[in-house]
């Protein structure tokens, strides 16, 4: 059990120098809801978590609980996505979980938000051990194998053997409870065991082994065909391991009759794994474009689902366009910068309340108009704890052009204003196009009118007061431009 559980105070434990023990996340957030309530500090505690470490409130006479502070509280409101984080990241077996987890907590109460970001030195860490946890919970989703008992065994029925790399078990388990019906199972780890009876999830205690009374007939047909498929001509060893990691295969079925198969194409088993009329061909060359030969792929659905580039790798979510449906004028920015990567929101940064002030100057109304940009996910380069603006590259913005032109497909404005040189680009589709040919100069394309002015970012960083306040002059003109287009006769 922990201090907590226990009946000694976590406040009281820190106070004596003792150390806080805590075994599940459960415990952890209500030693750290009061330690935080007593302003203790992370250097003052000491977490820890195994069960041999003897009596620690055996020590003779007890510390003075500290007051909590003033205007202290046990509750502590915290983001959905920290807590889910925090528990998320208790189940990854590292040293000093518990002790890392109270410093993320205690650095947001501080008002320390980037904490959460992937750039912050500590945040990085949280999310890679985030995404440690997530993996080994995909990996046994995928590498399970449920073997079926003999009938007098008695339930449960199917069994499994696993040996996770982190404390993924109960969200396991929970994920095959509600996909197996009232089928009994049970899955065996070497630090905790699992059993569905059918309605209910039971722990069973840890086991050395995975069990032995298997009966299991539709194992042998899936050997059988495994065997039927294998092609030692294509025989690719490196890739086999480099698609399944090493530690899986030996409790996978397949893992047993795999070597045997390897050694026999290496013995010659390569040479008549093909006909000879096959190996004779000389191939005929197809008259195609590379890229035209690519499968067709469902495209994404939505923003979240998008992989047309590999932008979203680091960014912490695609920020899609605002404002009113149906809206006349669009404005299309380059991509979101930090703090609209953090908010999920376009313009909502120094950038976002520059363009406020050039719109409310032209007589705009953001609330009439919807607001975009070219690239949807945040592409940055560290430079110390911060995340800093890189331009994407042309690449990137053609891959997102396909959320660009469903936008415009759905709104249908009739002027677009683009802020910059990547929305001009994205916008009119020509890589090659500048701002100095077309700036104050509005144009139609593809109906529609196009005004371009410079980007805000742009004028926050222009050194000189004369030429920030030429560059703002020429976006308060450009959006009345635009505004004043909309009486203008459309194109044909």
């Amino acid at each position: 059990m922990g201090a907590i559980a226990s009946g000694v105070s976590a406040a009281a434990c820190a106070a004596a120098g003792r150390p806080v023990l805590v075994h599940s996340f459960e415990e952890w957030r209500e030693a750290a809801r009061e330690l935080l309530a007593h302003k203790v500090a992370p250097h003052a505690v000491q977490w820890i978590s195994h069960k041999d470490d003897g009596d620690l409130f055996a020590q003779e006479g007890e510390a003075e609980l500290p007051a909590p502070a003033k205007g202290g509280s046990a509750t502590l409101r915290v983001p959905r996505q920290l807590m889910e984080m925090l528990q998320s990241a208790a189940c990854c077996r590292v040293p000093n979980r518990w002790a890392f987890l109270y410093l993320v907590l205690w650095r947001w109460q501080q008002g320390e938000k980037d904490v959460l970001s992937a750039a912050d030195e500590d945040g990085a860490r949280l999310h890679a051990m985030v995404k440690a946890v997530r993996r080994e919970e995909h990996d046994m989703h995928a590498y399970i194998r449920f073997r079926e008992r003999r009938e007098e065994a008695g339930p449960p029925r199917f069994v499994a053997w696993f040996e996770p790399g982190h404390d993924v078990l109960p969200q396991v388990a929970r994920h095959f409870a509600s996909r197996m019906g009232r089928v009994t199972w049970m899955i065996a780890t070497p630090e905790a065991s699992v059993m569905w009876d059918g309605a209910s999830l039971h722990s069973t205690g840890p086991l050395m082994r995975g069990p032995e009374d298997i009966d299991d007939a539709g194992e042998a047909l899936w050997l059988t065909y495994y065997r039927s498929i294998f092609n030692p001509a294509r025989l690719n060893a490196d890739l086999m391991h480099g698609h399944i990691p090493s530690r899986f295969w030996k409790n996978l079925p397949e893992g047993a009759i795999v070597p045997e198969m390897v050694t026999q194409a290496a013995a010659g088993a390569r040479k008549v794994g093909q006909t000879s009329t096959v190996g004779q061909r000389g191939g005929t060359i197809i008259p195609i474009a590379a890229e035209k030969a690519q499968p067709q792929r469902e495209a994404p659905s939505t923003l979240d689902q998008c992989r047309r580039c590999d932008l979203w790798k680091n960014a912490t979510q695609a920020v899609p366009g605002v404002g009113k449906a149906g809206a006349r004028i669009m404005l299309v920015g380059e991509q979101p910068g930090d703090q609209e990567d953090l908010a999920g929101l376009p313009f909502v940064g120094p950038a976002g309340q520059l363009l406020d002030r050039a719109m409310s100057k032209a007589e705009v109304e953001r609330r009439e108009i919807y607001l975009t940009n070219a690239v949807k996910h945040f592409k940055w380069e560290p430079r110390g704890k911060r995340r800093m603006h890189k331009t994407p590259a042309q690449r990137e913005v053609d891959a997102c052009s396909y959320w660009l032109e469903g936008e415009l497909e759905q709104i249908k404005p009739d002027v677009i204003v683009a802020l910059g040189s990547t929305a001009l680009k994205s916008i009119t589709g020509n890589a090659h196009a500048t701002l100095k040919d077309v700036l104050g100069k509005p144009f139609k394309h593809q109906g529609r009118w196009v005004v371009v002015i410079y980007h805000p970012s742009y004028v926050l960083r222009v050194p000189g007061e004369e030429a920030k306040a030429q560059a703002f002059s020429v976006m308060v003109d450009g959006l009345r431009q635009a505004r004043q287009l909309l009486d203008a006769p459309a194109a044909l």
